[in-house]
């Protein structure tokens, strides 16, 4: 918790005690269903909750925006990012009805009221969002043509509206077809070894009718 605080020292009361709850709250509930990887499950702070607030480094969410969280497991960046946005509305999918029966207990436990999570393909998720977000499920050109449908018109953001992917390693290749991607370097902004490789990728997607 105490990497959470380091980063983000300007939370208030009830996200301070939100975060708090997420160890008991994980560890529980990977004892039923295992969620994350139990080498993970101790790390839980800065190998998944701060990972996923990197993309908060990257831009802050303005109220009101909506964010789709494809494959998002656990809950990982959905759940983290809404502790921290409280004011946007975040739609966290998995194919796995396991997992988004997590999700649904820990948003529930944490009363967080702008989260939505579905057992669901992301070719099927219904509506437009300002972004869409996720943490390395495959590779860029098979997610863009998941969810290329799926983009806000209207930009509300410093970020022009489309993706903000977490990966790692050298994506050279994966976005080769890509020349409007940027990667932003999470080392820049954590200095935890876990972090050297990892990084925010932004692809603006344009809206289609």
């Amino acid at each position: 918790m105490e990497e959470i605080l380091k980063y983000f020292p300007n939370l208030s009361e009830n996200q301070v005690n939100q975060f708090e709850k997420l160890s008991e709250l994980y560890h529980d509930w990977n004892a039923k269903i295992n969620v994350i990887s139990r080498k993970d499950i101790d790390e839980l702070y800065v190998k998944h909750v701060l990972h996923s607030l990197g993309i908060a480094k990257v831009m802050g969410f303005q109220p009101k925006s909506t964010v789709l969280d494809v494959g998002t497991g656990g809950g990982f960046p959905g759940i983290p990012l809404a502790i921290l946005f409280p004011e946007t509305r975040f739609y966290l999918i998995d194919v796995i009805a396991k997992k988004i029966k997590v999700v649904n207990e820990v948003a529930a436990a944490l009363e967080l009221k702008n989260v939505k999570a579905e057992q669901l393909r992301a070719e099927n998720a219904k509506g437009e969002f300002d972004f869409i977000i996720s943490r390395a499920v495959t590779n860029m050109p098979d997610f863009v043509s998941w969810i290329k449908d799926k983009i806000k018109k209207q930009q509300n953001h410093e970020l022009k509206n489309g993706i903000l992917y977490l990966k790692g390693g050298d994506l050279t290749e994966e976005l080769k077809n890509f020349p409007n991607a940027t990667e932003y370097n999470l080392s820049n902004y954590f200095s935890e070894e876990f972090f050297e490789t990892k990084k925010v990728v932004h692809l603006p997607l344009k809206f289609k009718v």
